[in-house]
């Protein structure tokens, strides 16, 4: 006999496919330990006995049906099964069937790749403890200013936002973002570049940022759009992305452009905890407290990205994972002849090394450390 309890694996791949509808079998270790996880599916793919946790009920039937081979496989939710989506919350059923009617779902293999980025992104969030379930956040609008989003993190995934404004969708549905993420005083528009060097789609990336400072302009007192959350499989994938921007001829449009600061985030247990630091409240000035002097720390804007200042060398911190900033630091580091030292966590040296070779030299500091520095339980 099976019980769906709260806070089991089982329970947390349930609150998932209710909002994302699909998942990739491939990433499951981002919800915790592959084998524990993959052993509860491949268990859940036969009819069992399943005791409702609300009503005391039972049902009988399997819960999830796998499909496809290789990268396309994909885990989704048996149709007997839906009703077991009431065990997690009242309106996670109707969300199902409004968002997914009839539990069909298209076999071409970019709806699938899209829906599985968007599988991987709300995996990560919820790991973070950041909210994502649509019937749970308020409604975002379109009519008026005002204070919409949670007080704490929300991540909303793009294909909400066609309900917000169904004429306007043409100017997001063929550009690469896939949802918002707020947290107080911030915005993040995120992206899922999964195991490819990450292509933008130049002019209309640049449409879809301005469609979303709209809908931050409306819902969260912000002014626009300018930072990004990248996730991808490893660092590997942010250091080939960086060399393949590096290699392009239309600056204008290169993402460095677009987005101010661009966060790249793992797919694993490292990115989640990055997740957690850069939604915190004022995240940036506490990470920067929390590392240097106020008499060391950079003042204003110059032509070198820096952060402080002491015993003649210059600071760098990476911890917040901006690439696009790293672009402008090793820009700036080209024509200079200064001592400089960059500050990250160990899983990020390989990837600092290969991009910026010896220009600068590198110290590690252990996340757990920094996360207690700012009050992080790891």
């Amino acid at each position: 006999m099976i019980t769906v309890r709260p806070g089991s694996h089982m329970y947390r791949l349930l609150c998932l496919l209710s909002v994302s509808g699909e998942y990739p079998s491939k990433s499951l270790d981002i919800l915790g330990d592959e084998r524990t996880i993959k052993a509860m599916v491949h268990k859940m793919e036969a009819v069992q006995n399943i005791r409702l946790y609300l009503d005391n009920t039972i049902i009988t039937t399997k819960i999830f049906n796998i499909s496809g081979k290789s990268d396309m496989r994909t885990i989704r939710l048996y149709t007997n099964a839906l009703d077991i989506l009431k065990e997690i919350h009242p309106d996670a059923f109707g969300y199902y069937k409004e968002s997914f009617p009839n539990n069909k779902f298209s076999g071409d293999q970019f709806h699938i790749r899209r829906k599985h980025r968007v599988g991987e992104s709300i995996a990560m969030c919820m790991m973070a403890d950041i909210e994502t379930a649509p019937y749970i956040l308020p409604e975002l609008q379109k009519k008026s200013i005002r204070l919409v989003i949670p007080k704490t993190p929300g991540y909303y995934v793009s294909y909400n936002f066609k309900k917000i404004y169904e004429a306007e969708l043409n100017k997001i549905m063929f550009t690469r973002i896939i949802g918002l993420l707020f947290y107080p005083k911030g915005c993040y528009a995120v992206y899922n570049t999964r195991d490819s060097v990450m292509k933008w789609s130049g002019m209309g990336e640049i449409k879809a940022r301005q469609e979303m400072s709209e809908i931050v302009r409306m819902n969260a007192g912000l002014n626009e759009v300018t930072s990004v959350i990248l996730f991808g499989t490893d660092e590997n994938i942010a250091l080939r992305t960086l060399i393949d921007s590096d290699k392009s001829k239309k600056k204008q449009v290169r993402f460095d452009r677009i987005y101010n600061a661009i966060h790249f985030v793992p797919l694993d247990q490292n990115g989640i905890e990055l997740l957690k630091i850069l939604t915190l409240p004022d995240w940036h000035e506490k990470l920067m407290s929390a590392l240097f002097s106020s008499e060391s720390r950079a003042k204003g804007y110059g032509s070198i990205e820096f952060d402080a200042y002491r015993d003649n060398k210059y600071y760098y911190s990476h911890f917040d994972g901006d690439i696009a900033r790293l672009i402008r630091f090793k820009e700036a580091l080209q024509n200079q002849e200064l001592s400089f030292e960059v500050l990250c966590f160990p899983w990020q040296i390989q990837f600092l090394q290969g991009y910026l070779g010896k220009a600068a030299s590198l110290k590690t500091i252990e996340m757990p450390k920094v996360m207690k520095t700012l009050g992080i339980d790891d």
